[in-house]
């Protein structure tokens, strides 16, 4: 299955300009979610940082790999219309550079669940590259 714009939007509560995929290319709802987000100069981010060097921060490819977990939980009947909320992360790590051109990739996986608490695993690449790898704790709220 797969998920444009609008229909994300029908899912997470995020818009502009924190909403950071562009399309869901696979979903298993529950368990597993591999989205794309395409990094453009006229990204708003890129007028800081850094002028001189346009770097999408890590951060923000960080909450990319949160919200395509989000989708992945919020897809599941018991918990349409709900909100996922970020509870934490571990283990993060940066391996390069995401610069306008580039195109994400984001895989989450959910790898454990109890009640309205949860962690996934999230790897983001661009070309095949890993570029960011994190563990993320999610709270269903």
């Amino acid at each position: 299955m797969e998920l444009n714009s609008n229909q994300i939007q029908e899912i997470l509560p995020h818009r502009y300009p924190f909403l950071l995929i562009d399309r869901i290319i696979e979903i298993e709802p529950g368990v597993s979610a591999k989205a794309i987000k395409n990094v453009t100069v006229n990204e708003h981010f890129f007028t800081g940082h850094f002028p001189q060097e346009h770097v999408m921060p890590g951060v923000l490819i960080v909450e990319a790999l949160a919200q395509a977990g989000a989708v992945t939980i919020l897809t599941l009947d018991e918990h349409k219309d709900k909100i996922v909320y970020f509870a934490g992360i571990d283990k993060c790590k940066f391996k390069q550079k995401v610069v306008p051109g580039d195109q994400l990739v984001l895989e989450s996986k959910v790898v454990k669940k109890r009640g309205a608490l949860g962690i996934a695993e999230g790897v983001a690449t661009v070309n095949g590259k890993v570029v960011c790898i994190a563990t993320l704790k999610f709270a269903i709220g």
